[in-house]
């Protein structure tokens, strides 16, 4: 795993707008903007390592799954600080098998080692940065025909959908897909159309709304219950939702009518109701405790950092760096604000991000993204961010498989000079 320098594309930023990546810089703090979508800079992976991850990906997934009754049997709403009423609804979801799309989990990978930081398995967004603006990317470079990219994201949603489809799962073959408006930055407007894109192109017929806009119809004859209704007044059977579980079920009103009981239809959600305990930070120490020995987990307990010398502090419900607490061994301390204060906390064990910093750029901390899709790798996005936490501010990078590359002997001897890993692989 190495990063390069690059010369970005002319127009570059108005190049992946046009592909529907609609903000490609990221506003500051102080007026300013900094890069979202950053392609000055490329990673290279070898083929051997994606099959390291990608074998971590399935593994991890695969043992998630099997967490599920654990969290189900051992918590109960108050302890995952979820809504009164959120696990019973997730136990009949867990029971009659509701289908999962996708997930994405945070991945820190260096070549050498692989661990799982945390899963995104409700409502990850970075679609269109990895299966759109990253693809067509490799494409415009100078590479050899046969240049590859770990990314079959798009192909694998598309098949999903369709499979979903044809198993009854999205009744009627047609999809409402809801974002919120409370989201300012279009980042999940953007995220949802793209979905709608996806399952459009797999046979499904689509409409997307705001999530506001969900009505209910109470039924005549019977009084308390009623259907969903879309902004046109049309029943919503199956939905796609860009909105994490547990704020649907604490904030919302269609969550309340949810945990009434009172549909007579249910809606078929995409993310299911049991995703949220895939999304939670309590899934790390339950994850540890099922399985100590594995390579792939980080140390992790509730409310406490046990024997850890160095750890970090996660929120439950925490997104985007939000309220955590970086303790270095030391004593040394990076403490994130955010909306998560007061929220119970998860301690792992902290391990350093690679940096791939150099003169010229400053720090450069990697995370790798890695999708999931029906249960199988599908891809991967790289997140750099200037310091060990990835946060609001962090940007996108793409990559490409190295094992392809196909480029001129000094081309290749000026990378090798480039690479910043300790470890420089040396030409035959």
């Amino acid at each position: 795993m190495w990063r390069h320098s690059s010369i970005p594309r002319e127009d570059h930023l108005r190049t992946v707008q046009q592909q529907g990546l609609i903000f490609p810089e990221t506003d500051l703090p102080d007026g300013g903007t900094a890069p979202y979508w950053n392609e000055a800079a490329w990673y290279e992976f070898t083929g051997d390592e994606v099959e390291v991850m990608e074998k971590a990906t399935e593994q991890l997934w695969q043992m998630c799954l099997e967490a599920v009754p654990k969290l189900l049997r051992d918590f109960d709403d108050a302890d995952l600080r979820l809504p009164t009423g959120t696990l019973a609804h997730v136990r009949e979801s867990v029971r009659l098998e509701q289908p999962s799309v996708y997930g994405r989990f945070d991945l820190r990978y260096d070549g050498v080692d692989l661990a799982m930081m945390e899963l995104n398995g409700d409502t990850p967004t970075g679609l269109v940065e990895t299966a759109v603006a990253q693809w067509h990317w490799k494409e415009d470079m100078a590479f050899s025909a046969d240049t590859d990219q770990w990314n079959s994201l798009h192909e694998r949603l598309v098949d999903r959908w369709r499979d979903l489809a044809r198993r009854g799962g999205v009744p009627g073959e047609r999809l409402h897909l809801f974002h919120s408006r409370a989201d300012t930055s279009g980042e999940e407007e953007m995220t949802v159309h793209y979905m709608a894109d996806v399952a459009s192109q797999a046979g499904l017929t689509v409409s997307v709304q705001p999530i506001e806009l969900i009505q209910w119809n109470e039924h005549a004859v019977e009084p308390g219950r009623g259907r969903f209704l879309d902004v046109n007044g049309e029943e919503i059977r199956a939905a796609f939702k860009l909105y994490p579980w547990e704020s649907m079920l604490s904030e919302d009103p269609v969550g309340r009518l949810l945990l009434s009981g009172a549909e007579m239809t249910p809606v078929r959600w995409v993310e299911p109701a049991w995703k949220v305990l895939l999304s939670t930070k309590a899934l790390l120490p339950v994850l540890w405790e099922m399985w100590p020995d594995c390579p792939y987990l980080l140390p992790a307990y509730f409310d406490e950092p046990h024997d850890l010398d160095e750890w970090i502090a996660k929120p439950l419900q925490g997104r985007e760096g939000d309220n955590i607490v970086v303790h270095r061994s030391d004593g040394t301390e990076v403490v994130n604000d955010g909306a998560y204060a007061g929220d119970r906390m998860v301690y792992q064990r902290y391990v350093e991000l690679p940096n791939f910093g150099t003169a010229a750029d400053g720090d450069n901390y990697a995370m790798v993204g890695s999708w999931i899709v029906d249960g199988e790798a599908a891809g991967a996005i790289v997140r750099e961010s200037d310091g060990p936490v990835t946060d609001y501010y962090s940007r996108v990078v793409p990559h490409v498989i190295s094992d392809a590359l196909e480029p001129a002997y000094g081309q290749q001897l000026l990378w090798r000079t480039q690479r910043v890993n300790d470890t420089v692989p040396r030409l035959d």
